[in-house]
């Protein structure tokens, strides 16, 4: 059995299957998600799972170099932009919401979350471990 804190199958190989510069997104419940782009729906209702908590367990195992933020989360949801900074140490790049949305047709999957709060995706951009 894998030894990790990442358990959803789907999620864990998406993480091993990462390369430099890759890019993998988590996001709320209303993202749009292109024809192509491979979605992973963890959503069980409204709130459940929450964005955060997922955004948590995924750094456990996937080192980053930069994450990417609609720009309307600062003033549309601060509460969630304090709760993302006090989990991640790289830059943050903001980048208006349309961008973030066409974004997703190059990532390596959306990992779709019940959270039902405005501007709750990010793009994690990854790193190297050496």
């Amino acid at each position: 059995m894998k030894k990790g804190t990442v358990l959803n199958t789907q999620i864990s190989a998406v993480i091993a299957d990462m390369g430099h510069f890759d890019t993998l997104s988590i996001g709320d419940a209303g993202m749009p998600v292109p024809a192509g782009t491979k979605k992973i729906d963890l959503a069980v209702t409204l709130g459940l799972p929450k964005f955060i908590d997922v955004l948590a367990n995924v750094l456990t195992e996937l080192q980053i170099q930069k994450v990417y933020l609609a720009e309307e989360i600062k003033t549309e949801n601060p509460a969630q932009l304090k709760a993302i900074e006090n989990l991640i140490d790289v830059p943050i790049e903001f980048i208006p919401h349309a961008e973030m949305k066409k974004h997703l047709a190059v990532d390596k999957a959306f990992i779709r979350t019940g959270e039902a709060t405005p501007f709750s995706n990010i793009i994690l951009e990854s790193g190297v471990t050496f």
